[in-house]
């Protein structure tokens, strides 16, 4: 392969620290590179090194001759007075670039929605994004480097993107680099990683898994001081070997050897403990939405406007549920129904007497009024002993945990980077010890590391935890099932993400199927992104769902009791008198009465199964 570019022995050194000290690295065609590595230790440094954008002071940057780099940075250049088409595809008539495939490829996977002639300047966070990645993604660039290029992007465009990524290059032509902590979109794009630590980047073969799984390795070899950061790593690898990860039909290192490495670590989570905990917190009932209709508007006056419509969920103690849907879906009005912040038009919602919310929101409003404080100020208000994981402990110590020196414990909250300050508010949040936690965009601005940590420290939660995240990865990692906001109406997805994203993409495919116009044809592009059919499969309704579910669940613990009884069963048979057919007789029809019983049991979970569609 031949090499685009590249830098020798390159030194930077800023007032306060050294970036790199010596680095030498290369990019070939067909590099697909993902990098990872801590807030602040250089990874956007490094692309603009590598982009030219950065003089180092020492070593040198090559590239290859009339080699082009399209560098797509955290934050975007540009101009609020311009219109969309001026910052996508300048002053270029529209037989010009409405020809190319794949032009109209990336206007319609990025901003099919946003308006065409409109001002930059008046577009949302997420639009404004998607426009600066159309901007650069249209162009024919030999190598790309991302900069967080899922910021702001809902699961269907980051999932647009990584396809388009996978398909932008034939193989081995082209290079990719891009640092994100969006782990499931490194596994999808990404097959080969760098890590940016202490000064150096060190390379690894495959996507994220297989980093992990040789980030182990080193670990396991490494002194004592890395022992906490190995175990951190080995809990995570634990559940890419027994998730969805190690199911897919594409998985991306090898499983036996994860679990030959993570024979000895426990499950991700104890989830018989942890319901039986919340139950004990919060009593049968916790938040019940029955038939709820909300929105914004006055219904006397005909301004109603319905956001969620005809919505049930029973939300029980212990469960943990992601809220997936696009961005607009409607998934904040859903959060402010069911904490009983905003009425719903039509249904009722019952709210249980012990329930106690603890809300993490993206803007971290719960910070505001303690900006002038240090850390230390805010913590010395709570207790000073909580019991997380069965151990007692202090704030402070589990503000450690959450990767904070006993230093910064004097630093003003108001001085903190996004990061720190998403940590502590989720740490804050947690000391108030509410019972149902509400989470929304809690990865934003983590890196890796510390997602794996905050991970860690929600495993152990004994409440009813409800997540919304585009992090797919994150949403996989620490719920057990997901509900999905789709053209207003709520429904189960039990299939997961791809579940999902299949119903998205339906939906997309219908609107077309309806002659909805597109930037690339000349004009706005107004198009819903909605799953087709409300109902829900196969004719069942939310609550018919529900109740299946719940039914399947006590199935499979009254078959688990049933196979342990058939087993004590044959061992007292296998320990007896050999000799005694009397009594050898009698164990056998007991064992064959336990037997019988279990074989209803399982006929019955197999005829509940198939009513679900599972």
């Amino acid at each position: 392969m031949a090499i685009l570019l590249g830098c020798d022995s390159v030194r930077l050194d800023f007032p306060t620290k050294q970036v790199f000290g010596g680095v030498t690295l290369g990019v070939d065609e067909g590099d697909r590179i993902g990098i990872v590595g801590r807030n602040g230790d250089g990874k956007s440094t490094l692309l603009s090194v590598l982009a030219g954008e950065l003089e180092p002071d020492s070593g040198r940057v090559t590239h290859r001759r009339d080699l082009s780099v399209g560098l797509l940075g955290q934050r975007d250049a540009l101009s609020d007075g311009a219109t969309v088409r001026e910052a996508v595809v300048g002053d270029a008539p529209e037989y010009e670039w409405a020809s190319r495939p794949r032009v109209r490829q990336v206007l319609d996977g990025l901003i099919s929605d946003v308006p065409w002639e409109g001002r930059v300047g008046e577009l949302s966070g997420g639009q404004r994004r998607r426009v600066d990645l159309a901007r650069l993604l249209i162009g024919d660039y030999d190598v790309l480097m991302l900069d967080e290029p899922t910021n702001h992007l809902d699961m269907r465009t980051i999932d647009w993107l990584a396809r388009h990524l996978r398909e932008r290059w034939a193989d081995g032509a082209g290079a990719l680099l891009v640092v994100t902590h969006d782990r499931w979109f490194l596994d999808e794009v990404c097959t080969s990683m760098w890590e940016v630590h202490d000064g150096r980047v060190d390379p690894f073969e495959g996507g994220y898994s297989a980093y992990i799984l040789q980030r182990v390795e080193r670990d396991r070899l490494a002194a004592a001081a890395e022992d906490r950061r190995r175990n951190m790593a080995r809990k995570e690898l634990a559940w890419l070997s027994r998730g969805a990860q190690a199911r897919s039909t594409k998985p991306k290192f090898r499983v036996e050897a994860a679990r030959a490495l993570i024979a000895d670590v426990p499950p991700v989570r104890n989830e018989l403990e942890l319901k039986r905990l919340a139950v004990a917190r919060l009593g049968k009932q916790v938040i019940d939405v029955l038939d709820v209709t909300a929105g914004y508007g006055d219904v006397a006056d005909g301004s109603f406007r319905p956001v969620v419509e005809d919505a049930t969920w029973l939300i029980g103690a212990g469960d943990r549920f992601g809220l997936l849907g696009e961005n607009g879906a409607g998934k904040s009005t859903l959060l402010s129904v069911l904490q009983g912040r905003l009425e719903p038009a039509r249904g009722r919602v019952k709210i249980g007497q012990t329930v106690r919310f603890g809300v993490l929101s993206q803007q971290l409003d719960e910070l505001a009024p303690h900006l002038d404080e240090t850390i230390r100020e805010v913590l010395s208000r709570y207790k000073r002993v909580y019991v997380v994981d069965g151990k007692e402990t202090s704030p402070e110590k589990l503000l450690e945990r959450l990767g904070f020196t006993t230093q910064q414990l004097w630093s003003r909250i108001g001085d903190l980077s996004g990061g720190q300050r998403r940590r502590l508010s989720l740490l804050l949040t947690i000391l108030e010890e509410p019972n149902v936690l509400i989470l929304d965009e809690p990865g934003n601005d983590l890196d890796t590391d510390m997602l794996a940590i905050v991970e860690d420290l929600l495993d152990g939660w004994p409440g009813t935890l409800i997540l919304v995240t585009h992090d797919r990865y994150l949403m996989e990692r620490v719920t057990d099932q997901q509900y999905a906001l789709v053209d207003g109406r709520l429904r189960h997805v039990p299939g997961g993400v791809d579940e999902y994203l299949r119903l998205v993409g339906e939906g997309r495919a219908q609107a077309r199927g309806r002659g909805t116009s597109s930037p690339a044809a000349g004009g706005e592009r107004r198009e819903r992104a909605g799953a087709g059919s409300p109902e829900a499969d196969a004719g069942l309704s939310n609550a018919e769902r529900q109740r299946l579910r719940r039914e399947v669940s006590s199935l499979e613990r009254k078959m688990e009791s049933r196979r342990a009884r058939v087993d004590e069963l044959r061992a007292a048979m296998a320990g007896g008198d050999p000799t005694d057919f009397a009594a050898l007789t009698a164990s056998q029809h007991e064992i064959d009465a336990a037997c019988a019983e279990l074989d209803e049991l399982e006929t019955a979970w197999l005829e509940a199964c198939e009513q679900l569609g599972e």
